[in-house]
């Protein structure tokens, strides 16, 4: 594995190298990420999506961004103006801060001077991106807080439990990835799946992984802060202008940190795929950038596939599931994992096969888990109360509702004045005379 060494010893003007780049290579994917959604769901959806600012529309996140920074900006009576303003600027730090201990790279050499692609690593580093994690949720809470209005509010306290439960399914899903790669640091973390990525042998930890970022970037299907039908926008409701926009570039790049996790810790990190790893040479140089990104944007393709596909959950369902099938599930395959390695010096053979029949085990136990659940919802449905058919009685006057699925109305005819014979041949001569 590498050492730790290799950071922290390069110079003040090439750490300011590698922080611009870093920067500019976040804005760049956000950039990309928003077109592409908007171009991939448009085609899931049957329509064309952007295309008119640049080639094939590729221009068209720039100019949204240049139009929510001259939006005029709206700020409420009711709001706390300090903590209104921290608000966006505190979720979109957090963001960027999160991308410091991302591996990119190997050693390379910059300008003479050789240096790893990463910005800083050190033991805990993966505790450093939960903490940062944490932080952002900061960013949320008080922005709903501080807007001083009732559906901000909800938004925030939504989104807090939310991260907060999933949080948890996240941080025990990484302690597999601790035990097996016997360090925290994430450059050490992908020098130890030189042989096998952890999504393979750690296939459990990687699906509760997955589910629980899903999550905690308030995507749909889980984007329950946000939603519309309920909430109007949620927590960024009161929000315009550049503070509404600092909350959609957090957004969008806290999606390429979870995904650049998920590449780290589970995919090999930079590391070329199999059979592409054979091949010598592709993993030394700038070439393993090229496979960090290729990672990173099909977990971004993920997102942008589920929004497209898949309806919103209810809220009970949403923390149902955190709390009585993702934590649970991840409990046990963590002491599952422990005991497999305690037993790995003795049995070293039959460590991987074990780890394999207790990976089986557990997806056996979470098809039951789910199965539960459904029958105990059904066995505790309610039945649905009759409604009335017909015509509605509001203070003794009769007034038409549309009818209801399962139900019938019967259409009166319109009252109208008795009109003679004459009259009647009268009025339509005139309307075909005129």
């Amino acid at each position: 594995m590498p050492e730790l060494s290799a950071f922290g010893n390069d110079p003040f003007w090439l750490v300011c190298i590698k922080t611009i780049g870093v920067f500019v290579i976040l804005v760049l994917l956000v950039l990309f990420t928003i077109w592409a959604e908007r171009r991939i769901v448009g085609r899931m959806q049957n329509r064309i999506g952007p295309n008119r600012a640049g080639p094939f529309g590729l221009l068209q996140s720039l100019m949204d961004g240049m139009k929510l920074a001259l939006k005029e900006e709206i700020i409420p009576v009711t709001a706390h103006k300090f903590v209104y303003w921290l608000a966006p600027f505190l979720s979109a730090f957090a963001a960027f801060a999160a991308f410091a201990v991302i591996p990119f790279g190997p050693e390379v050499s910059m300008f003479g001077v050789v240096t790893p692609l990463q910005l800083t690593d050190f033991p805990q580093s993966v505790l450093y991106l939960l903490a940062i994690a944490s932080i952002g949720i900061y960013g949320i809470v008080l922005a709903g807080w501080s807007s001083g209005s009732t559906y901000p509010l909800l938004g925030g306290l939504r989104s807090s439990a939310q991260m907060i439960s999933y949080e948890i399914s996240m941080g025990l899903s990484f302690v597999a990835v601790f035990i097996y790669a016997a360090s925290m640091s994430t450059s050490q973390i992908v020098s130890a799946q030189q042989s096998l990525w952890f999504a393979i042998l750690l296939a459990p930890s990687f699906v509760i992984y997955v589910t629980a970022m899903v999550g905690e970037t308030n995507r749909a299907p889980f984007d329950l802060p946000e939603s519309e039908g309920e909430l109007v926008g949620g927590f960024h409701t009161e929000y315009s202008s550049m503070k509404f926009a600092m909350f959609f570039l957090g957004e969008y790049i806290n999606m390429v940190t979870v995904s650049s996790i998920a590449t780290t810790l589970f995919l090999g990190g930079w590391m070329a795929p199999w059979p592409l790893s054979l091949i010598p040479g592709v993993n030394e140089g700038w070439w393993p950038m090229l496979w960090w990104l290729l990672k990173t944007c099909l977990f971004i393709f993920g997102f942008i596939w589920l929004r497209g596909t898949l309806p919103r959950l209810r809220y009970d369902q949403f923390m149902r599931f955190g709390w009585k099938v993702l934590i649970p599930v991840a409990l046990v395959w963590t002491m599952l994992v422990a005991a497999v390695r305690a037993l790995r010096e003795e049995y070293a053979e039959a460590s991987n096969s074990l780890l394999v029949g207790s990976a089986l085990v557990l997806a056996v136990l979470l098809v039951v888990l789910i199965v539960a659940q459904v029958a105990m919802a059904r066995k505790n449905a309610e039945p649905e109360p009759e409604l009335p058919t017909g015509l509605v009685d509001l203070e003794d006057e009769i007034f038409p509702v549309p009818p209801m699925p399962g139900q019938t109305f019967e259409y009166t005819p319109r009252t109208q004045a008795p009109i003679e014979q004459g009259e009647d041949e009268t009025k339509k001569k005139e309307v075909s005379d005129g």
